[in-house]
């Protein structure tokens, strides 16, 4: 693993009016690398992804991207970078077929016309690449499980190749079966070497697939734990806030002493 993160943020802050949502803020991701971000309703979870994404800018603190500053005010700014978010409501438009739904807004021309012999192969290739299964890549969306919708909107994803794949519940709401799928899934976006981000409440999912733990509570840092040697309890314990990690504290301290 690479000693320099791909994504590095230092000291976020996110206010809306008088609610501070998210205070000095410090998350670290490495490439072939799965964080999962987990804290309670209200943690600053979805507040910290959309500041990633250039959805909803922080208000204070540095992103840095593999080593150096870098200004994502916009979504087009993370893309850019090669950040892909594929948030829990997914975005397919269930009238349309894979092929579709893998190419909408970035549809290959030919003579001004849709080339759709050649997005059709590529979206073999993809779905192929990623070991993704499927009936037939002309299936319409609707048709698919709630497991297939999900990796279709993953695989959907890599066509732009990022380095940063930031994943918002993709659990959420599955069975057994899908869940295992989606988190098959996971694993391969690791082995290519990329970089993950896994927001979930589903600690079982967390333990099988992310290498750390990072924990949010009232949006502060509040741990970050590696899975191999830390218990689900402990981890539990640092989002419900029966315990404060040191840096919380430190922090805390830190604060109350500019004042």
């Amino acid at each position: 693993m690479s000693a320099t993160p791909v994504l590095a943020l230092r000291g976020v802050s996110k206010r809306f009016g008088a609610v501070q949502a998210l205070t000095d803020v410090d998350l670290e991701v490495h490439a072939g690398e799965v964080v999962a971000l987990v804290g309670d309703n209200g943690a600053g979870k979805s507040t910290l992804v959309k500041a990633i994404a250039g959805v909803g800018p922080a208000d204070e603190g540095v992103l840095e991207w593999e080593g150096r500053p870098a200004v994502v005010t916009r979504p087009h700014d993370a893309q850019d970078l090669g950040i892909a978010t594929v948030y829990q409501d997914l975005a397919l438009c269930d009238n349309l077929d894979v092929v579709g739904n893998l190419f909408l807004g970035r549809e290959i021309q030919r003579a001004g016309v849709l080339d759709e012999v050649r997005m059709e192969g590529r979206s073999r290739e993809l779905l192929d690449s990623l070991s993704i299964r499927i009936p037939s890549v002309r299936i319409p969306v609707a048709s698919l499980s709630g497991g297939q919708r999900q990796v279709v909107a993953i695989a959907r994803s890599m066509l732009g190749e990022p380095k940063l794949v930031i994943l918002d519940e993709p659990t959420a709401a599955l069975g057994v079966e899908q869940t295992a799928q989606v988190l098959d899934l996971v694993e391969r976006l690791r082995e290519r070497g990329l970089a993950v981000i896994l927001i979930s409440h589903n600690m079982a999912d967390v333990k099988a697939v992310a290498d750390k733990v990072a924990v949010l509570r009232l949006g502060r840092n509040n741990g970050v734990f590696d899975v191999a040697t830390t218990s689900q309890e402990e981890i539990i314990s640092a989002i419900t806030g029966a315990t404060d990690n040191a840096v919380t504290r430190r922090k805390a301290r830190n604060a109350e002493g500019t004042k």
